[in-house]
């Protein structure tokens, strides 16, 4: 940029950047050279308070805070100067802008600065350059001198009757993947719907939309988008759904030329399946959000008066996003939510890994869904699953086997409080390893009664229950047993009533380190570690190994026959009542080979339907 100043010569303003130089009369030379200064000079001599030194400083910090009428006003053409300072601040929205003097030269009736501007644009976008001003002498301006305005005082390649303007450009998403590398979340290309908040025939339009987007999402009602239109701020437009590409062809004659509706196009990491892991993946991808989005581009540049680019000013390339891997499995996952989505009640199921502690699949029916996170926050009372926790403390205070002859009458009475067999059934003295088979309440109410208070806590934190976990993203319990001086407590925590609850994530975990023999912590993430709150203390392996074979027992010759042709199944049926009434949860908690789960059914009655949705489950996984 050449700029020539009638008088005297024009010296560079920083090493290295060279400036056209006119020859200045000779009667100037030493007078230039003498009042060549930086920016941190002091005002004396040509500087004074009413020096072109004070007029550069008063505009820079006026600009630098924003303050476009103190600015303005310190040039020679304040109208034009704020209605481009104004549209700069405007396009670019800046954090901050720090604009400051490096260098000042003096003549007689012309003066120039060296400027350094930088612009904080957010999101760790700086943009750095240095730029000249040249002023004149006014005697009526505050300071004696005025800024001689140009567009050039904004940027210096900036010309006349153009805008500076940014530009982002997103960067392209990274997927979420399971643990084989199979993609759970990604790329997929979306339509969004808008509907614009003054166009006409509103409610016909309304109802339209609502007609045509409702069997694609049920939420989707003419009243709720009325009402999302009501809380549009005037001359915007409210967003009605981001469709698929499948479910927008579906819909688009119904909608595409509806009266105010308008449609964009974007990328957007989404499931497989609208819902699918619905209460994980969300927290994945908030959790990951900035490794999987990458760091977007962004440009600078001047544009006509139309928008259209003229010069790009400063550019930095989009960073594209890094994959993020989970210990979720795509197969499990889709085996878990098909075997429960049939069932009317909330229903849901938890599957972990017992070799890593990876949470294979968090599955909920939309019953279950509408609760919340019930399958990793539920806190509900165990039943008889709860008898893995009393065997184990058997084993190790009672010195049980599960060959130990152990009486299971129809009804035992403890401290006053009956306790019955589901139908009284009376199996007489049996194995301890028949008993849980069985299921005997009787059997187990006088375990938990010979039990010390705080054997069944212990027996419970030795298998999760009661251990806490920070995993990234999520909110998860396991339960809490609490120790009871009680008798009659302690007898009723004995078969998994009391006080004693569970979720079924800390039911998952507690299968999964009967299979493996050693504490499970659960993982998500992968690479970023599960915070151990408060940890689960070593399982007795004696214990364990009494227990595998009794619940082994449960599908061999118990209460859970039905999975016998699912292979090598260990697990543990449960009934638990909640209500005087007999209103009861059912459970299975079990599993087969590197595969641990829970199912859950709130207020399915029996155990029996658990069963069936664990059937179906390992049923679908061969």
């Amino acid at each position: 940029m050449t700029r020539h100043v009638r008088g005297f010569r024009h010296f560079p303003a920083v090493p290295g950047h060279t400036r056209a130089v006119r020859r200045a009369p000779r009667r100037l030379v030493g007078l230039l050279l003498a009042a060549v200064v930086g920016a941190g000079a002091s005002g004396c001599g040509l500087f004074s308070s009413n020096g072109p030194d004070a007029t550069v400083n008063a505009f820079l910090t006026a600009w630098s805070a924003g303050d476009i009428a103190a600015a303005s006003a310190a040039t020679d053409d304040p109208g034009a100067a704020a209605q481009l300072l104004t549209a700069t601040r405007t396009a670019l929205a800046p954090v901050s802008l720090t604009a400051t003097l490096a260098q000042l030269r003096q003549g007689t009736d012309r003066a120039s600065a060296s400027i350094d501007v930088t612009w904080d644009l957010g999101q760790n976008r700086r943009w750095h350059y240095l730029d000249d001003l040249d002023l004149r002498p006014k005697g009526d301006a505050p300071h004696g001198w005025l800024v001689q305005w140009a567009p050039t005082v904004v940027h210096p390649q900036l010309g006349a009757r153009q805008l500076l303007a940014l530009r982002t450009v997103d960067a392209q998403p990274a997927p979420v993947v399971d643990r084989a590398g199979a993609a759970l979340l990604s790329s997929t290309p979306v339509v969004t719907v808008l509907l614009d908040k003054g166009s006409a025939g509103l409610p016909a339009v309304t109802g339209a939309l609502a007609a045509a987007l409702g069997p694609v999402d049920p939420e989707i009602t003419a009243a709720s988008i009325a009402n999302g239109v009501a809380k549009t701020a005037d001359g915007q437009s409210y967003t009605v759904a981001v469709l698929r590409q499948s479910d927008y062809q579906r819909v688009k004659a119904a909608i595409h030329e509806l009266p105010g509706v308008r449609f964009t196009s974007d990328q957007r990491l989404l499931a497989p399946d609208a819902g699918f892991a619905s209460q994980v993946l969300p927290a994945v991808r908030r959790t990951a959000a900035p490794q999987l989005d990458g760091v977007p581009g962004w440009s600078v540049l001047a544009v006509d008066g139309t928008g259209s680019p003229i010069t790009t000013l400063v550019e930095t390339r989009p960073q594209p996003g890094t994959t993020v891997a989970t210990g979720l499995d795509l197969a499990i996952q889709t085996a878990a939510e098909d075997a429960v989505e049939p069932v009317p009640q909330q229903t849901v199921l938890v599957a972990v890994a017992p070799s890593t502690g990876d949470i294979l699949a968090v599955a909920q029916n939309g019953p279950a869904d509408a609760a919340g996170a019930i399958a990793l926050t539920g806190r509900y009372p165990p039943g008889s699953t709860f008898k893995m926790i009393t065997a184990t403390a058997a084993v190790a205070d009672l010195k049980l086997t599960g060959d130990t002859p152990e009486a299971c009458p129809g009804v035992t009475v403890i401290g006053g409080r009956p306790v019955p067999n589901e139908g009284n059934f009376d199996l007489g003295t049996v194995p301890l390893r028949t008993a849980f088979a069985k299921s005997c309440n009787t059997t187990f109410a006088q375990l938990g009664a010979a039990l010390p208070p705080d054997a069944l806590p212990a027996a419970a934190l030795r298998l999760g229950i009661g251990a806490d976990y920070g995993l990234p993203g999520l909110t998860t319990v396991t339960g809490s047993v609490p120790a009871a001086t009680d008798l009659v407590q302690r007898a009723e925590d004995g078969f998994g009533q009391g006080q004693v609850i569970a979720t079924p994530l800390g039911m998952a975990l507690a299968a999964a380190t009967v299979a493996r023999g050693a504490t499970v912590v659960p993982q998500l993430i992968h690479g970023r570690a599960t915070q151990v709150i408060t940890p689960a203390t070593p399982p007795d392996p004696a214990a364990l190994d009494q227990l595998r074979p009794m619940m082994r027992a449960v599908v061999t010759e118990g209460t859970a026959r039905l999975l016998g042709r699912r292979g090598e199944v260990y697990g543990k049926t449960g009934t638990a009542e909640y209500t005087d009434d007999g209103r009861a949860h059912g459970w299975f908690v079990g599993y087969r080979g590197d595969l641990a789960f829970a199912v859950l059914i709130v207020d399915g009655g029996s155990s029996t339907p658990a069963v069936a949705v664990a059937d179906r489950f390992l049923a679908a996984l061969g």
